[in-house]
């Protein structure tokens, strides 16, 4: 029988080396590398023989298949990220930081689901009983018929998920703190939480009940432990939110079962999260119109359009490397459209510190935010306010050309729906205006579109329209001067 071995898996990625190391070659992170046993870590179980393999049946692509059965929850945010609701026997993976609001979150969608006669279990690693249900009276939800137990034992957990009645939601506050009897480790190491998470991933298909995961976050906000288990689960949902603002944002990740790259916006309110069925509304409420070096951008996210307010600071340097700052938004973007700006419209930042701020905390990685970033660094240079009905979305290229994105119909469409009449897009013939529709249906608000092929376009609009409000202001101080010195007379 061949002896077991020890060997060495880092914590982050899951990568096993024969030796220990400072740093992960796979992942490049320190200090992450931890000694465990060969036969009961990964892949270190002694070789069996293999047993003959059967046969089993192959379909073709033309075969229908059904859509798969939901459970709606209530929270019409939480639905929209979900694909319109929980799908018996998956497993759903949501990641925050700590204190973001992923256990509020998770006991309101409990709560309600167990009031419509699904039963529901709540089962906590880290808190005791008694302080959820503390948290579910503050909320007032201590009335909802929420089955709550804390255990870590995944063995445990599972025999005692498996008697009565079957279970529809089950929820795991955290994965972090389960721990399995048939795996040596410590709870928390990729050994421990590969073999939680597998155990209960074969709970929840076996029995059909919806399995929710809860993962800790890492330094840069990924979801901590094995990436493995992204790969097991069928969603990843990642709770995001900054703690200088009310809002949180629900975004799915990875979802086998509907659209990625959906979010859900919720506001922390005393009596807990509350739904923002509008939030374009929501970001651009208190905005200044009239200030320079602001722009409306008109994003989407998911399927779902977002109209977010950009804002840039461009001040004179006394230093001899000018400044960059940037929140919400790609650093990297912003060096690029500044060299777009400097080397095919002629605008020199090169003695500007240049501050870009998103609005609100979102955060935007869409490429098609470049114009709205531009119109914003042009407004606070040359002192222009740029018209406060008008919304900009498209893609810079590096040869200064103004690229059409994805999506033209329904960023109009929200645009005109909050009241903005003007749009300024990249010229895109089949999506640039919203289609109208045949009599006897409602017809869609049309919006103008001034469309740009290049960036010196939009140097052109802006340097005209700062023109003309520096004519407005000097003909507005003579006509004061000349009331005062009709006032003398």
């Amino acid at each position: 029988m061949t002896k077991p071995r020890a060997s060495f898996v880092c914590q982050n990625c899951g990568a096993v080396s024969n030796r220990w190391q400072g740093r992960c070659d796979a992942c490049g992170e320190w200090n992450t590398i931890v000694e465990e046993s060969a036969v009961s870590g990964i892949g270190g179980q002694i070789a069996r023989k293999a047993r003959k393999g059967r046969l089993f049946a192959l379909e073709g692509l033309s075969a229908e298949t059904a859509e798969p059965p939901r459970t709606p929850v209530g929270m019409g945010e939480l639905d929209r990220v979900t694909g319109g609701g929980f799908v018996p026997g998956s497993v759903l993976l949501i990641g925050g930081e700590p204190g973001i609001g992923k256990s509020t979150l998770l006991i309101q969608a409990c709560a309600k689901l167990a009031r419509t006669g699904v039963r529901v279990a709540y089962i906590s690693g880290e808190e005791a009983s008694a302080q959820v249900r503390l948290r579910a009276e503050r909320l007032g939800l201590s009335g909802a018929p929420v089955e709550l137990a804390a255990a870590t034992s995944v063995e445990d957990i599972v025999a005692t998920l498996s008697e009565g009645r079957k279970f529809g939601l089950v929820v795991i506050d955290s994965i972090q703190t389960m721990w399995s009897e048939a795996v040596e480790a410590a709870p928390g190491t990729v050994t421990q939480v590969r073999s939680a998470s597998q155990s209960l991933i074969r709970y929840a298909k076996t029995t059909g009940a919806c399995v929710i995961l809860v993962g800790h976050v890492t330094k840069d906000g990924q979801i901590a432990g094995p990436r493995v288990v992204e790969h097991m689960v069928d969603a990843v949902l990642s709770f995001e939110g900054d703690g200088a603002h009310h809002f949180r944002i629900l975004r799915s990740l990875k979802n086998r079962f509907g659209p990625t790259d959906e979010i859900g916006v919720f506001e922390m309110t005393g009596e807990g999260l509350s739904e923002v069925t509008n939030p374009s509304a929501f970001f651009l409420s208190g905005r200044d119109a009239n200030a320079a070096g602001t722009a409306v951008f008109a994003g989407m996210e998911g399927t779902r359009p977002l109209l977010v307010e950009f804002q840039a600071l461009v001040a004179p340097t006394a230093l001899g490397t000018p400044r960059r700052a940037v929140v919400g938004w790609d650093s990297n973007r912003l060096a690029m459209v500044i060299a777009v700006l400097e080397s095919h419209a002629g605008v020199r930042l090169g003695q500007h510190d240049v501050y870009l701020n998103v609005a609100g905390g979102l955060k935007i990685s869409e490429p098609a935010a470049d114009l709205a970033a531009a119109a914003a660094l042009l407004s606070s240079l040359t002192g222009a306010h740029l018209p406060s009905d008008s919304v900009y979305f498209g893609e810079l290229g590096l040869s200064g050309a103004v690229r059409p994105v994805v999506h033209s119909n329904a960023r109009l469409k929200e645009a005109a729906k909050l009241g903005f009449s003007h749009a300024i897009a990249p010229s895109a013939p089949a999506a640039a205006t919203p289609t109208t529709k045949r009599a006897g249906k409602e017809a869609d608000t049309a919006l103008p579109v001034r469309t740009l092929n290049h960036i010196s376009a939009l140097v052109a609009d802006i340097a005209a329209n700062g023109s003309q409000q520096q004519r407005s202001k000097t003909a507005a101080a003579a006509a004061r001067k000349r009331g005062r010195d009709d006032d003398a007379f």
